[in-house]
């Protein structure tokens, strides 16, 4: 039986461990030590990655039907290290206001923890489970991109990362381009013999004017996020970078504004023949809509249902391991675990909502 006790101090004592995208290693070796005390085969993987397996593929212990895999991620954002957690009331837990909370996603990684060992308590029939925790979601889903999917057999995923109660399901998420465009001019002193240069900055400046920002539709937004270039204010500047992001909904909608940008850098190019302006456009997140008759989905509805809870499903503007997930064959949903005001001081937890969570995934482990 889920534990309401043993959960809430599981993830007290996970958001006290600091990590941060790319200061994971401490995160990821308690989660080691307590899945294999949990006798979960477990190993990390070249990027990193905590990878699991329940019960042991030599163990003698019997289930029922194909793997399920159960995902959540090691790192968190800023302000993440030094989390005091503390008690709201007796259903709610918020960090003292300087940090996050973590719930994002100490919150996935508790809950995981408690499935498993409720499932060996109860000595329930469940299907395998495999357990992957990422490192890097928080900064590109880098953990999962690099994930060895050889590693898996699993078709069906539950990602527990997504605010809100466990009824909070993820139904569609965009197609996220990310570009990094490099511009190369040529220096000269600004004061002696300007002309003999090739601004980097003003040309990156007239490469922006014509990039997609701000939201477009409704399902579609674009953003410069970074501009870096100059050295000295009397030297006409050599190179310029600009990296940004186009999200969309739609497939063909982002890839026509790719398409759109490659137009306009070469009408750059040709504009300042003498400069070199390179262009990265990288698909950096499939997205997906969530079909009813996904096999993921009808898992989650059918368990919900039964738990006499309402599926609310939810369009995200964001992505989750879950995308990158889908796009290598394993269908994925994406589900609540109680946390609110992600990625800010103001992040909160409700109990419940995470023991919800707990439920809703120990019962999906036990459904066919």
């Amino acid at each position: 039986m889920i534990d309401r006790e043993r959960l809430v101090d599981s993830f007290l004592e996970l958001v006290k461990i600091d990590s941060p995208s790319g200061e994971e290693d401490l995160m990821a070796e308690e989660m080691v030590r307590r899945l294999k005390s949990l006798n979960v085969d477990v190993w990390e993987d070249d990027h990193g990655n905590v990878l699991g397996r329940y019960p042991d593929p030599t163990s003698s212990i019997e289930t029922i039907g194909s793997p399920i895999l159960l995902s959540a991620h090691l790192d968190t954002v800023e302000p993440g290290k030094g989390i005091t957690p503390h008690f709201d009331g007796p259903d709610i837990i918020r960090s003292d206001g300087t940090t996050i909370l973590a719930a994002d996603d100490k919150g996935g990684c508790a809950v995981i923890l408690e499935v498993v060992e409720s499932i060996q308590e109860d000595d329930s029939n469940h299907r395998p489970l495999e357990i992957v925790l990422t490192r890097g979601e928080e900064i590109g889903l880098v953990g999962a991109v690099n994930l060895n999917y050889s590693d898996l057999s699993s078709n069906i995923a539950i990602v527990i990362d997504a605010g809100g109660p466990p009824t909070t399901i993820q139904s569609a998420s965009p197609y996220y381009y990310g570009y990094d465009i490099q511009v190369i001019g040529r220096a000269a002193h600004a004061g002696l013999e300007p002309e003999k240069g090739v601004p980097a900055i003003r040309i990156a400046s007239e490469i922006i004017v014509g990039l997609p920002q701000g939201r477009l539709d409704d399902e579609t937004t674009g953003n410069v996020g970074i501009i870096s270039g100059g050295h000295v204010v009397n030297a006409v500047p050599d190179r310029c970078r600009i990296q940004g992001e186009m999200r969309s909904m739609s497939k063909e909608t982002v890839e026509l504004l790719v398409a759109d940008a490659m137009v306009h850098l070469d009408q750059i190019r040709q504009a300042w023949p003498d400069a070199e302006i390179d262009a990265d456009f990288d698909l950096k997140m499939p997205g997906f809509k969530l079909d009813p008759l996904d096999p993921a989905a009808t898992l989650i509805f059918k368990v919900l249902e039964s738990l006499e809870m309402i599926p609310a499903p939810q369009a995200f503007g964001g992505g989750t391991d879950g995308n990158i997930f889908r796009g290598h064959g394993i269908a994925s949903v994406v589900i609540g675990r109680g946390g609110y005001e992600q990625h800010t001081v103001d992040e909160y937890l409700v109990i419940p909502e995470m023991l919800d969570c707990a439920k809703v995934v120990e019962t999906a482990c036990m459904t066919l």
